[in-house]
């Protein structure tokens, strides 16, 4: 199935997708420092049954720069113009890691809008998770060198996380890194500044909670989210890690489209 790339204008700037399929719509929201690139094996699994669309968050990617703080309400006041912008008055929702906690804001603040929401690789962050980070290195982040040594520390980074033998994912996260600079850190901030238990009780539309199991961030946190989601089922993808999309996207896809289709 053929992926299509394109942009919309919104007041603030333009921002990128990649789309296929078509009928009812599902939006895709990527990790940070990710891209729209994270959905290329998902988009025509998931677009065989649904008009599949992967944006690029604000700020990443080729969507457009802003300047101030970078927050998930901004982050997901980017989802709001995207979807405004392609005259989409609801649809469902998917989001992976820094796209989860992104879509959890969505769907709490403006329920209206979503129709089914799933939550891959979400982070569970209340005030003890937020104290937990605050003095921790921000992965991620870096300064460019003159030696390129800034590039292995960044693959270094990321390498105890993702799948073994799977360089060619490693390479596309080192693109979108790149591009996106010091956004790079920022997204990781804003995530571990979220006050998440503000809002997990106001999603009510029904939601999917997945997980890979050998993905640290957010396995952990899997069945703390379903106590707080009302209406919130789960499935674990044995073997996933924080390159789950990638890496598994047959039983990524499998999963979404039965919540999907029920």
């Amino acid at each position: 199935m053929k992926i299509r790339r394109g942009f919309v204008d919104t007041e603030n700037g333009q921002i990128h997708f990649r789309s296929c399929g078509a009928g009812k719509p599902v939006i895709m929201l990527h990790q940070t420092p990710r891209s729209s690139d994270e959905y290329l094996e998902v988009l025509p699994l998931v677009g065989s049954k649904f008009w599949a669309i992967a944006m690029d968050s604000i700020g990443f990617g080729d969507s457009y720069r802003f300047e101030g703080e970078m927050t998930i309400e901004r982050l997901a006041s980017g989802v709001v113009q995207f979807t405004s912008a392609l005259n989409l008055q609801r649809f469902s929702l998917i989001g992976h890691h820094t796209g989860a906690v992104i879509a959890v804001e969505v769907a709490a603040s403006f329920p209206s809008k979503v129709e089914k929401l799933v939550l891959s690789g979400c982070p569970y962050i209340d005030e003890k998770e937020r104290e937990k980070r605050r003095d921790k290195r921000v992965i991620d982040s870096y300064e460019s060198r003159v030696d390129g040594s800034h590039l292995i520390q960044l693959w270094n980074d990321r390498l105890q996380f993702y799948p073994k033998n799977r360089p060619d994912i490693l390479d596309r996260f080192i693109i979108d890194a790149l591009k996106a600079g010091r956004n790079a850190a920022l997204g990781h901030i804003a995530v571990s500044n979220y006050k998440m238990e503000d809002k997990l009780s106001k999603i009510r539309c029904p939601t999917l909670l997945i997980a890979g199991t050998a993905d640290p961030f957010a396995h952990p946190h899997l069945y703390k989210l379903r106590e707080n989601i009302v209406n919130a089922t789960v499935v674990e993808i044995e073997g996933g890690t924080v390159a789950l999309l990638e890496q598994m996207p047959e039983k990524f896809a499998a999963a979404v489209l039965n919540f999907l289709s029920s």
